[in-house]
């Protein structure tokens, strides 16, 4: 899973990447839900869904690279196949697809779960035998 990330950015470059992620996460919930409720079709009830759990994942910032990427997929799928606010998702599937390339940054779960670990060693034990 490590190969999905690049690196889990700290500080300011974090902080951004934890702004972006909230921003597309949320927008995206918000869309899915009122388009959801106004869905007829079982077709686009599913995509509703899609990009309603994907934005859960990318707030919580787990498993960022895949939830981006099917939010970059499914925004063009919606765009393409459905009467929709072109720019709203051309802006959507570009904030996922960037977010699937940068990664989730350290204020994730992404980071708790697959970052690097450091491991302190301190001083030698003493052998309890002796």
């Amino acid at each position: 899973m490590r190969r999905l990330f690049s690196s889990f950015a700290y500080g300011r470059p974090g902080v951004g990447l934890l702004i972006l992620r909230l921003a597309a996460g949320f927008a995206v919930i918000f869309a899915g839900t009122t388009q959801l409720l106004s869905a007829s079709a079982l077709e686009t009830s599913i995509l509703h869904l899609l990009a309603i759990a994907a934005g859960i994942f990318l707030v919580l910032g787990l498993w960022t690279p895949i939830a981006g990427l099917l939010l970059a997929i499914l925004q063009m799928w919606v765009f393409s196949s459905l009467p929709c606010d072109l720019w709203t998702r051309i802006l959507l599937a570009s904030l996922g697809a960037g977010l699937a390339l940068l990664g989730p940054g350290a204020f994730s779960i992404d980071a708790r779960l697959f970052g690097w670990k450091r491991i302190d060693f301190g001083q030698k034990r003493e052998n309890p035998s002796d």
